[in-house]
């Protein structure tokens, strides 16, 4: 009797669907060229498949719309908080709550307490709000990320670490400029990449050599634990909670963009240990997100975010995620198309200086090949490089120092395996003609900082 090893599948059912509208060649080349040539300003109706983001754009379960109409919207005291910081507090350990709209509010708020001008703020690849938040305060955010990110082809299971060594020089050199550590679970900027338990182990060290706190960028920390069970030694038998709850023990807080890990469409908050912290904060809370019990979410967000957070912490739930972003992966691998590797637990991040190798960086070759994927199959990628990095706030010149990234984020519980062949065979086939793709784009107009979301472009 030969025992037929079972496949993987989804660990979900569908009972709701939302039809998608295909477009043609021609009307995608009008409608990218009205956009600037930037896919932030598509609509929603002209992409087939949307790969811009994993933010918000999830799809909820049955226990969370029922949540949902359990949400009580008192102004003061809702239930609905105190059942979302009963969950925080029961993964995380961090007994101080304060919800936010989302992670970028989360970040504003205790900012606005901690960072001041001149501040320098280390961590491993600060993202683009997070830079933004320390740079319009006149503060420095320095990368100290491992430098093995900086190789896309190389197999390190966790790329996203900070490295000790430059954590320390920084904090040898300047640890009275340094408000706090900031570590992001996983490290979107370098490929989506987990970050090792030991890893935040010898973080927690160091800060705790100089009197500094550290703070988590948690939006995708249940990945990070996954990966964390998965690849890294003592940690195959634990439950995701327990691998969890230990990461955040090496944390004196965290900000949270609960649209990612939160599997809900709006929301976010602040988690600390620290009263001071959270007194710090509740000032910035009240005149920027609103009163301390809601702090800019509706009470059946809150509601569904707690059934979310507790859904998501289970392994059923995060492997059918990321185990939908390997299948695309392994795709990519037949076609021999470059990415950070090893594949991340959100998106796949394609070399584009390795593919559009003829298109100098001043021509920004991952926003030509995220142009070029629209226009082939309508799937709209976002670009994670040279423009996302924007300019040095003190030279003004573009920094060309990262990676040049494609990012493809994939959906939670929202596209089916089928979805990811079209956005392999579509990548497949800009990448068979990439020889023919000599030019790329320039600006014609951006803004200060986070230029990304509305700059201006031209094709070359």
């Amino acid at each position: 009797l030969i025992i037929m090893e079972l496949p993987f599948a989804e660990s979900y059912k569908i009972k709701m669907v939302e039809p998608l509208r295909k477009s043609t060649r021609e009307e995608r080349e009008q409608w990218i060229k009205e956009a600037d040539y930037n896919l932030f300003q598509l609509k929603s109706d002209q992409v087939y498949i949307d790969c811009l983001t994993d933010s918000g754009t999830g799809a909820m379960s049955d226990r969370q719309w029922a949540a949902m109409m359990m949400g009580d919207e008192s102004y003061a005291g809702s239930s609905s908080f105190f059942q979302l910081k009963e969950t925080i507090t029961r993964i995380t350990g961090f007994e101080y709550v304060i919800p936010t709209h989302q992670g970028r509010a989360a970040e504003n708020v205790l900012f606005s307490h901690l960072v001041t001008a001149g501040a320098v703020v280390p961590g491993n690849s600060h993202f683009d709000t997070t830079k933004g938040h320390i740079e319009s305060r006149k503060a420095f955010a320095v990368d100290c990320t491992v430098d093995e990110a900086k190789d896309t082809q190389l197999e390190v299971p966790f790329k996203g670490n900070v490295d000790p060594k430059k954590l320390e020089k920084v904090l040898a050199e300047k640890a009275e400029l340094v408000p706090f550590i900031i570590v992001t679970v996983t490290n979107n900027t370098a490929g989506g990449q987990p970050v090792s338990m030991q890893n935040l182990r010898e973080v927690r060290a160091i800060a705790d050599k100089y009197g500094k706190r550290v703070i988590f960028d948690s939006a995708r920390f249940v990945e990070n634990a996954y990966f964390i069970r998965t690849r890294e030694e003592g940690y195959a038998d634990k439950t995701i909670k327990e691998i969890c709850k230990e990461m955040f023990s090496y944390a004196d807080g965290m900000t949270m963009s609960s649209k990612k890990d939160g599997l809900v469409n709006m929301g976010g908050f602040i988690a600390t240990r620290h009263e001071d912290w959270y007194e710090g904060a509740k000032r910035f809370c009240i005149p920027f997100e609103g009163f301390l019990t809601y702090g800019g979410m509706n009470g059946r967000d809150m509601a569904a975010l707690a059934v979310g957070l507790d859904e998501n912490t289970e392994l059923e739930t995060i492997e059918t995620r990321i185990r939908q972003v390997q299948y695309l992966a392994a795709k990519l691998d037949e076609y021999g198309i470059p990415y950070q590797r090893p594949v991340g637990g959100h998106a796949i991040f394609v070399d584009a200086d390795r593919v559009l190798d003829q298109i100098p960086k001043e021509e920004f070759p991952a926003q030509t090949l995220a142009i070029e994927l629209y226009i082939e199959a309508g799937v709209r990628g976002c670009e994670i490089g040279y423009i996302l990095a924007d300019r040095d706030p003190v030279t003004r010149e573009n920094r060309f120092g990262g990676l040049d990234l494609l990012r493809l984020c994939i959906a939670r519980r929202v596209y089916t395996n089928n979805h990811m062949d079209v956005i392999a065979a579509a990548l497949k086939n800009v990448y068979d003609r990439r020889h023919e793709i000599t030019r790329g784009v320039k600006i014609v107009w951006e803004t200060e900082l986070m230029r990304h979301f509305t700059v201006k472009l031209e094709r070359l």
